[in-house]
C-alpha cells in the first residue's frame, strides 16, 4: 500500500498580499470591459453625427451634461490607462521589467502615464475647444 502524498490547496486571493502591479493588472482587465461600454456611445455619437441635427444634438445635449462629461472623463482615462499598461506588458513580453525594482517602476510609470495624458487630453480639449 502507497502513502499518500498530501497536495497543497490552490492558493486564494486571501493568501497573497496585495501589490500595486496586481492592483493595476485587474485594473487593466478592467478598463478594457469599460472600453466596451465607452465605444458603444462612441458609436452612438457617430451614428447621431450621421442620422442630423436633431440625433447630434440629442447626443451633445448628454455628453454635455455633469453625468455625460464624467463617462466622458473615465472613457478617456480607461483608453489612456489600457494603452499605458498595455506598453507596459509589451515590455514584458519582450522580455524586459521583471526585476522588482523594473516591475515597480513600470508600474508606477503607467499609472502616473495613464493620469497624466487624461488631464492633457482634457486640457487641451478645453483650450481648443473654448471651455464648452
Amino acid at each position: 500500500m502507497t502513502a499518500r502524498i498530501e497536495r497543497p490547496l490552490s492558493p486564494h486571493l486571501s493568501t497573497y498580499r496585495v501589490t500595486l502591479t496586481m492592483a493595476l493588472s485587474i485594473i487593466h482587465r478592467a478598463t478594457g470591459i469599460a472600453l466596451y461600454f465607452g465605444t458603444l456611445l462612441l458609436a452612438w455619437w457617430l451614428i447621431a453625427a450621421a442620422s442630423g441635427p436633431g440625433a447630434y444634438a440629442n447626443v451633445q445635449a448628454f455628453t454635455g451634461s455633469i453625468i455625460g462629461k464624467l463617462i466622458l472623463f473615465g472613457y478617456t482615462w480607461s483608453l489612456l490607462h489600457h494603452l499605458c499598461s498595455g506598453i507596459r506588458y509589451f515590455f514584458w513580453d519582450l522580455g524586459y521589467g521583471f526585476k522588482p525594482n523594473e516591475r515597480e517602476a513600470l508600474t508606477w510609470g503607467a499609472l502616473i502615464a495613464g493620469i497624466s495624458l487624461t488631464v492633457l487630453v482634457w486640457i487641451i480639449a478645453y483650450t481648443v475647444g473654448g471651455g464648452r
